[in-house]
């Protein structure tokens, strides 16, 4: 080996891995692989052609937020005014809904009229079907009232009979009337002729005491006496018998009074009867679950129909915590379920004296047992300022809001 070889041989055992010898090529390593490192070493920024790593190479690689931002003002500007419209949002959505309290526990409500016959017959019409509306007033079943006809107009003769009996108590108690006149004008004369007679006898004594006349006399004037004061008695007690009998007559006449009364109560009771035999809708609404039907006997209590009237509203079940600022009159937007994106207006009605629960069929008994606080639900009456020009059936869910501020 000569010296150059020894040379080479040398800086080959000091050279660093990667490292390009410029001053000598080994014969192992060609051109192409020492270009393909050079490429790796321009793709690792992080490090050079050596292998190592510079320093700070890493926090150039991922630039901080800072400086993301001082590169991208535009960008950061409207990210931050993006930021402050969504707190502002926010913020004003806030102030609006302070101002309402809502709930979906609410429905349709309504007062559903069971429609049953007061009395026993035979059904004959049932001009109505299902779901049909119903003006106040329209026939909803019809039932035979032959009978009830019939007796409606024996009630009636009963009331003509009554009527006829006190008429003729009124002509005995006028013919009364005139025998007690007659019977008084008979007293006046049994009273003038038992005058006549005692003034007769009185001087038939006095001319037989002066001997001037006879004791026949005096005795005939005497006895005739006798006779007027007895005339006159019958005369007053016929007068007395007379007057008594006007109260009789008056007694049955109140009694013939008492039955007409009753005869026209029978006639009422009759005609309410024969009124029942159509049965009308109480006010405008809606039949439904209609059982009746024709040739059927209806039975008094027993149902026929539901009828379901138009006049609804909304009961609401407001938590307690809702109830603070709420009062009657406040103002309510009402969305239905059935209807979405048409809002109805109404207001409050009422607010319940009390919580659903104490109402209920078995409410809480609080003092008993382990206590648990439950947030209660108050029943509120919301009522529509209009016609909602929409069917709206009990049951129906609502969503009301009410503004309470």
């Amino acid at each position: 080996m000569d010296a150059q070889d020894t040379r080479r041989t040398a800086d080959d055992r000091h050279a660093r891995p990667g490292e390009d010898v410029r001053r000598g090529s080994l014969p192992e390593r060609d051109e192409p692989a020492a270009r393909g490192d050079r490429e790796i070493a321009r793709e690792r920024p992080g490090r050079d052609q050596r292998g190592t790593t510079e320093p700070g190479s890493e926090k150039k690689a991922t630039p901080s937020l800072r400086e993301r931002m001082r590169r991208h003002p535009v960008a950061a500007a409207a990210v931050a005014i993006a930021i402050v419209l969504v707190l502002l949002g926010l913020f004003l959505w806030w102030l609006h809904a302070r101002n309402y309290e809502s709930t979906d526990d609410a429905f349709i409500d309504a007062r559903t009229v069971t429609v049953a016959s007061q009395l026993t017959g035979t059904i004959v019409n049932v001009p109505v079907t299902d779901n049909e509306v119903v003006p106040a007033g329209g026939v909803l079943v019809e039932i035979d009232p032959r009978d009830y006809a019939a007796a409606v107009a024996q009630a009636k003769a009963q009331v003509d009979q009554a009527t006829a009996a006190i008429a003729n108590y009124a002509a005995q108690i006028a013919a009364q009337q005139a025998r007690v006149d007659a019977a008084q004008k008979q007293v006046a004369q049994a009273q003038a002729a038992l005058t006549f007679s005692r003034q007769e006898n009185a001087r038939a004594q006095d001319l037989l005491a002066r001997g001037a006349g006879t004791q026949q006399q005096a005795q005939q004037t005497a006895s005739d006496l006798r006779q007027k004061e007895a005339e006159l008695l019958t005369a007053q007690a016929n007068e007395v018998a007379a007057q008594k009998q006007i109260a009789v007559l008056h007694t049955q006449q109140q009694g013939a009074q008492g039955q007409l009364e009753q005869a026209q109560a029978s006639l009422m009771q009759a005609k309410t009867n024969l009124a029942r035999t159509r049965i009308t809708a109480p006010e405008t609404g809606r039949a439904t679950r209609i059982s009746a039907a024709v040739g059927d006997v209806a039975q008094p209590g027993a149902a026929l129909m539901l009828f379901v009237p138009t006049n609804v509203w909304v009961t609401a079940n407001f938590k307690e915590t809702q109830l603070d600022l709420m009062r009657p009159g406040q103002p309510v937007d009402i969305t239905v379920d059935a209807y979405p994106g048409e809002v109805f207006h109404g207001h409050v009605d009422s607010i319940q004296a009390g919580s659903g629960a104490a109402f209920s069929l078995l409410p809480p008994e609080n003092a008993t047992g382990n206590y648990v606080k439950v947030v209660q639900r108050v029943p509120v009456k919301i009522v529509f300022d209009g016609p909602t020009g929409v069917y709206l059936g009990p049951g129906m869910s609502v969503v009301p809001t009410v503004k309470v501020r």
